[in-house]
């Protein structure tokens, strides 16, 4: 309760408002009604009288009835069956069409997986003692002398695979 507030007022927010009310349409000024007076035939209610429930009131408005059953065209009749037959071959056609497509994709799919798939690539001989021969070289990399028996294993694997890829090289 003990908040007080000010409000400062200045030139600038006075424009800011003024120009605003300018841009606004001009509102429609209402025209006083006339009063009109009570009239003094009516005698006035007293107290002691009871004021009686107003009398029911029909409805403004009459149901709408319902429609006539309107005459069914031979022609119309005959356009509404082929209609009819026309939506069930177009269900038909879409459930083709689905058919179809899967097929197309099915097939599609085995002509790029024959087209671009890669031939068997032999495995990279010796990879297991290479591996070992580079581990050894990082955890002895002041001292690479111990990695001798490893380098040795290695060069021998590399030795047989090139013998055993080139049988020419035997004779």
């Amino acid at each position: 309760m003990g908040d007080s507030y000010t409000v400062q007022i200045s030139t600038k927010l006075i424009n800011q408002l003024a120009r605003e009310d300018e841009k606004k349409s001009p509102r429609k000024v209402r025209k006083p009604k006339p009063k009109t007076p009570k009239s003094t035939n009516q005698p006035q209610k007293t107290e002691t009288q009871t004021q009686m429930p107003p009398a029911p009131v029909f409805p403004h408005f009459l149901p709408v009835p319902p429609p006539t059953p309107v005459e069914v065209l031979p022609e119309v009749e005959s356009i509404r069956q082929v209609l009819k037959e026309s939506e069930k071959v177009l269900e038909k056609l879409k459930v083709e069409e689905s058919e179809m497509l899967k097929e197309l994709n099915k097939r599609s799919k085995e002509l790029r997986e024959k087209e671009f798939k890669l031939p068997y690539q032999n495995p990279i001989p010796c990879m297991k003692e290479r591996s070992d021969c580079l581990e050894c070289y990082k955890n002895y990399s002041n001292d690479p002398l111990k990695c001798a028996n490893t380098v040795k294993r290695f060069a021998d694997c590399a030795w047989k695979s090139r013998q055993s890829a080139s049988p020419l090289s035997n004779k």
